[in-house]
Order: C-alpha cells, then structure tokens, then sequence
C-alpha cells in the first residue's frame, strides 16, 4: 500500500504517518518563524539545561552483544523526523539484524543507536515526536532480546519549545519499540570497550555550555581519561564548517577539547593537568548531507588538498558530517576544502597555535555535481522538484503578494497620471504609458545588481552581489510591474462601455496567476543565485528532496580500532506491507517496507586508529 493508504490505518499503527514538511508553504513559514523568534528570545532566560543540574546523573554504559567479545556495533543517525516514508526507510535499515552491502559483507545492527539532533521537525512537541520519530522507530524494532542502548543529543528543532518534549521523550528512562532509553540530561557520556568514550554535548542553539553540564562532564569524563584514551565527540552541528565564515564558531568544541579532553581541572592545586587521551572523532548533523573532514599530519605533502592527496592513515583524526537521517537533502557543492581549526582569526584567548588542518575528502553525499544539479533543479518546471510544484502554498502566496502590489502600483499610477481612480487611469492608458510601464518592469529587475556592484565598488573597491532583502522585493515589484503592463494592454482592446468592476477583477486574475507563476519562478532564481546564509539552504528545503538517505555505522574493533561505514539508501521505500505485533500493550500492526532498503557505501571504510597507535 502506498502512503495514503498507510494513512488510513492510523489507529492500527498508533501513530499517524506525516508528509515532509513544506519549508516554503505560508503556514510553516509562519509557525517556523514564531517559534524560531521565541526560542531566540527566551533560551537566555529559561535555560532548561540549568534545571538539569538537579537531576542525578552519571556515566553510561554501551551494552555489548557478547559480554566477552570486547567489540561494538554503533550506529548513528541524524535530522530523522521529518516525512514518514524518508524516516521508516532510515529506521527499517537501522533496525534489520544484518545488512548486506557490496564491499564490508554484513554487517550487524548496532548495540548502540546514537541520535545526532532535530529528531522531529519542524517543531518539537509531544505529538510530533510521537507521529513523526517514536512512531516509525518503534515500528522498525519492535523488540530485541540484546535491548540496544539508544541516546540523543538535542537539535536547533528540539530545542523550540525550550527542550521540554525532548526531555520527557529520551531523559526518562523508558523504551522506544526494542531501543532503551536511560540518560537522565540533555547530554552523556558512554564509556564503550577498548578504552575509547562517547560524548553527546548540549550547545543550547549554538550558544555555550553551561555550569551543570560543565560540571557533568569534569565529574564523569575527566577523571577516568587515562593517557592513550581515545573519545567520539557528538555534536548538533558542524561549528567546524562554520568556522569559515564566523571564526568564533569552533570555540566551544575547542574549549571542551583543551579543558575536558585533553586536561582535567585539579581543584587541590586549582590547576590543569593533562590527561594524555584525545578526540579522535568529531560527529554531527544539522546539514543534511555526508562530508568528512581528515587531518593533515605533518608529514603530509605540503599544498595536499583534497583527500585524493591525502591518503588514507589510521593515525588521522576525522570531523563528519551526516545528517541523512530523513529530513530534505543539503547541497555539498560550496562546502570549504580546508579548514584550520580554530582559525587564526578567533578571539579565543587559549587555543592551539598553529591551528590544525583539516582537508575536505574527496567523497560527498551527493557528490558535487550532483548536488549542483539537484539545486538547479528548483528553477526547472519539468523537474518534480520545482519549486511552486514541491511548494503548491508558496505559489498562492506569491499570487496573493501580487494582487496586493498590483493594486498599489496602480494607485501610484493613477496619481502619476492625474486621476482620482485607477481602474480609468488603466483604462485610458496610451502607447507611451505602455512602454513606459515595461521600462519601469525591465528596470526594477536590474535595479538590484546595479546597487549591489555600486555599493560594492564604494566599500570594497570590487562589485559584489546586491543584498538578500534588496533583490527579493525588487524582483516581485517587476512582477507587479509586468501585470499592470499586461493588464494595460489587454485593457486596450476592452470595450469603455464594460463595468469596471469587470476589469479590477481582470486585472486582480493577471496579478495572482503571473505571480503565482512568474513571482514564484524568480524567487527560484533568487534563491539559486543566493550562495550564503539561510537562502541557499532553501536550494534543497524548498524542494523537500526525500530521497538520498543514510547514516553511520561503526565497528569497534578488539585492537581498539574504529571503522566508519558510511552508508547511503539513494531511494526511500513508497510501497509498505502491514505486519501485526503482539506485545504486553497487546495487538498492533507495523509498516514493513516492500521491498527492504537497500544500503550502499558512499566511500571505502575509514579506519581510525586508538589514540598513541600507528
């Protein structure tokens, strides 16, 4: 059965199935935008991480399939619950007992399941977590006689509504389908086999860590680092990457790498000694694509760029990026090749110095050019990833926008003109006013780069592209412009003796549907011409690209080495069988993906050597 088939047996399956999020429909704009604004406001003054503080809390441990192997499976998984087709597809994988994939063989369902941030979208609630992420996981391991371990680290997402429904879904100890839940905070610590640990941090919507957490931290981690020691750091988003275009943005992984990590705070002599253990892994999500980032050694050619001139070495510490857990696919084609963390420039007090490079592999998910295509592909009509097509609300939006500036712009007309009514001054319009409107259309439209490269040239001596705002709203009064334009000329061959009522609605009918088509077709264009800030996100989110899915899963090995397997579903499941569960709730039924998922690998196996090994 198909998804809205699905749909219809809600009860069945205790949670209702949900579409992907609209990003660019005018009801989640809006809802988005509200949250977003209180969330900015209120996380200064109602910092839930601070409450935390009160609750107990204390080092976890990874469950091992065999007590005696000293091994473990680990999975992670990031910006999962979004559309149920996407999310099901993800989880269904997560849960089979063994995946086949070209290269590796089976590999085993992780003991551990790591959630890497925004479990549920496009704002945390009870509800939402429960149809869009516990719905589906629970449905993909209804049970497992080895009760995996699952933690979670909040999102920009979960934190929307001040962490509440975040908390009361993963910090109280209970059971999602045959995962368990047992940290008690908003952030962890695992201690897993062969001396390496798992850290989950919470950065509170990119801002600090505060005291208790802090505290957390220096009490569980600290203390039990031993020289060699070897830790995964988890993070809700890649500061790293950031860090190319705000220098500050790595400090607080930076911090907790000096202060943490490496040292430990003595409070007898109220100074830091060093630890001797190291992050060897950096994890994220947040961007919804796959990227790693190697270290340079020192013994690395000098000008090696990408990882195609880095070779593969066990010794390398990795930074990685994948978040494909199920929410819409982000570009990889303008990400840095080199990052020096921190940056030169930070205003970070202690740092490293020199700062250590990172370089950006040469395998994405999606490659470049793929992701190049795939955000070119909101401006192309054919395209099922068209924006007013992904995006059927924006369209009306944009046609609404229209009638309102349309009937604006004919106000202005008519006082240009002398008349007291703008449906006569349209109506009586000449040959002059009709060119003179297109000038005014054509000019409007090239208005916004020519302030933009003389604004440039007056500040940076070099043309640089006009502002965000500036191009968005001269775009759509060229729009309105091109609609009294049209409207004019139609009005032309209308006879005088018509109602004008008649032609206000005429010309109200031309404003919504060049609007809806025309109006939407440039913001496309803006939107792929944008290559900065929040606007090139919407290249993919206005898309709501549900395919190209995936995550991590890790092999910790008995010689205390670490194996990434990243691994890719390229399509989510749209056909779904029903299977009945019984369990001590009583009877239910699951959707079971038909066919299964099937996973590939995006790159070879990255191997990661334990701290102080060659």
């Amino acid at each position: 059965m198909d998804f809205n088939e699905l749909r219809r047996h809600a009860d069945e399956l205790r949670f209702i199935p949900r579409e992907p999020v609209r990003w660019l429909a005018p009801k989640e704009l809006a809802r988005t935008a509200v949250k977003v604004g209180l969330a900015a406001v209120f996380a200064g003054y109602s910092d839930k991480r601070e409450i935390q503080g009160a609750l107990e809390a204390g080092l976890l441990r990874a469950p091992l399939a065999d007590p005696g192997a000293e091994e473990i499976w680990i999975d992670f998984v990031a910006d999962l619950g979004d559309g149920f087709e996407a999310t099901a597809s993800v989880a269904s994988a997560l849960g089979a007992d063994r995946l086949t994939c070209a290269g590796p063989g089976s590999l085993p369902r992780g003991s551990l399941l790591v959630l890497g941030g925004d479990q549920v979208y496009p704002v945390a609630s009870a509800t939402a977590y429960e149809d869009r992420m516990k719905g589906p996981y629970r449905a993909a391991l209804p049970s497992a006689p080895d009760e995996p371990l699952m933690v979670a680290l909040p999102g920009n997402h979960d934190w929307y509504d001040g962490l509440t429904a975040f908390l009361r879904m993963f910090a109280q100890e209970s059971e999602i389908g045959g995962w368990q839940t047992r940290q008690t905070r908003s952030y962890f610590a695992v201690e897993l086999p062969q001396r390496w640990w798992l850290v989950g941090l919470d950065s509170q919507l990119g801002s600090y860590f505060d005291d208790p957490q802090r505290r957390y931290f220096e009490t569980h981690l600290s203390p039990r680092l031993r020289p060699g020691d070897s830790v995964i750091v988890c993070s809700a988003e890649p500061t790293w990457v950031r860090s190319d275009e705000r220098s500050d943005a790595f400090n607080s992984l930076h911090w907790f790498d000096r202060n943490i990590v490496r040292s430990r705070f003595d409070r007898t002599t109220r100074k830091h000694e060093e630890t001797g253990a190291s992050i060897r892994l950096w994890l994220t999500g947040d961007k919804h694509h796959y990227a790693r980032y190697a270290e340079r050694l020192p013994d690395d050619r000098a000008g090696a760029g990408a990882d195609d001139a880095l070779p593969p070495d066990p010794r390398r510490r990795q930074m990685v990026t994948c978040g494909l857990g199920g929410a819409f696919l982000s570009s990889t084609h303008r990400l840095p090749k080199a990052l020096p963390l921190p940056p030169a420039t930070s205003r970070m007090w202690k740092k490293d110095r020199p700062p250590t490079a990172f370089a950006l592999a040469q395998h994405t998910y999606p490659d470049a050019p793929e992701s190049r295509s795939l955000a070119r592909a909101i401006t192309k009509p054919w395209s099922r990833y068209w924006l007013p097509r992904r995006n059927p609300g924006f369209a009306v939006l944009a046609g609404a926008v229209q009638m309102v500036l349309v009937l604006i712009a004919s106000a202005a007309f008519a006082l240009a003109e002398g008349r007291h009514h703008p449906v006569g001054a349209l109506r009586s319009a000449g040959a002059d006013d009709l060119l003179g409107l297109l000038c005014t259309s054509a000019v409007l439209f090239v208005l916004p780069f020519v302030i933009g490269w003389w604004r440039g040239l007056l500040r940076e001596r070099r043309p640089r592209a006009p502002s965000g705002p500036v191009v968005a709203v001269l775009f759509q009064a060229a729009v309105a412009a091109a609609a009294l334009t049209v409207t004019v000329a139609i009005a032309r061959s209308i006879p005088s003796s018509w109602n004008g009522l008649v032609f206000l609605a005429i010309l109200l009918v031309i404003a919504a549907v060049m609007g809806a088509s025309l109006g939407s077709q440039l913001f496309a264009l803006w939107v792929l011409w944008t290559n900065r800030g929040l606007v090139a996100e919407w290249q993919m989110s206005g898309q709501s690209i549900d395919d190209h899915k995936g995550f991590l899963r890790m092999h910790l090995a008995r010689d205390g080495t670490l194996t990434l397997y990243p691994l890719a579903l390229d399509g989510t499941c749209r056909n779904w069988e029903l299977d009945e569960v019984a369990d001590e709730e009583g009877v239910w039924k699951r959707p079971v993906p038909k066919p299964a998922p099937t996973v590939r690998l995006i790159e070879d196996p990255v191997v990661i050597a334990r701290h102080g090994q060659g």
